[in-house]
């Protein structure tokens, strides 16, 4: 590498992080950024726009498999391990604030979650979200996991659960891997059986919420619950 290709590469780091702290960079930029930490020795740009490109938006990258992430040109496992732990510490942050307040004050958070937890998984994963009665998060857990286009539940013992958790209300959260859609009518059928054994018991159904893409959807918003 010559002196004017370090140089250059050097002062655009430099003017990377100024933007930054001027709160002016784009999503690419902030990607190309963080990358900058990883990566030290070459330019990071076209590697940032090729995730972008190949996950098309920042949380598809740091939802993408670890397999995936390797793929593209200029991903080594250190680089691909890096975003990984970017994403679960964000993860990490979000799960914090469902636990310290009413999940229904901050929506986006919710959604955020459910975005960064199921984003990118390669079958489905049926998540139950334990709710205390200020519906604060107890307990996030993976009720099952399953295929392409199908995870099983289990009403009644999504119902126990609840009980040995003194969970006063309860979400349910999956994802559809296979293609963009909206909730399937099996979806909806299974949702009411888990809302009817949870009445049985006096606890609360706050919503279903699924992700497909880089979609959210919420069953209540869509108005499949009765």
């Amino acid at each position: 590498m010559d002196k004017t290709t370090k140089d250059y590469r050097q002062g655009h780091r430099a003017r990377l992080r100024e933007k930054f702290l001027n709160g002016q960079l784009v999503d690419y930029e902030k990607l190309e950024l963080l990358l900058t930490y990883a990566i030290p020795r070459i330019d990071v740009k076209p590697i940032a726009r090729e995730l972008l490109n190949r996950f098309n938006c920042v949380n598809g990258v740091l939802t993408a498999p670890l397999g995936e992430l390797k793929r593209i040109p200029g991903i080594a496992e250190n680089t691909a391990i890096f975003i990984k732990v970017m994403h679960e510490i964000t993860l990490m942050d979000y799960k914090s604030t469902l636990s310290q307040r009413p999940v229904f004050l901050d929506y986006k958070a919710l959604e955020n979650y459910c975005r960064l937890t199921l984003g990118g998984k390669e079958v489905e994963e049926m998540h139950i979200l334990y709710l205390d009665k200020q519906h604060k998060l107890i307990e996030d857990e993976v009720h099952s996991r399953g295929t392409t286009d199908h995870a099983i539940v289990y009403p009644l013992e999504i119902a126990r659960r609840a009980v040995t958790l003194g969970a006063r209300s309860v979400v349910l959260m999956h994802n559809h891997p296979s293609e963009m859609q909206s909730f399937s009518d099996a979806d909806i059928t299974v949702t009411h059986d888990v809302i009817s054994k949870l009445s049985a018991l006096g606890i609360n159904f706050f919503d279903h919420f699924l992700v497909s893409g880089d979609i959210v959807y919420s069953m209540r918003n869509l108005h499949f619950l009765k």
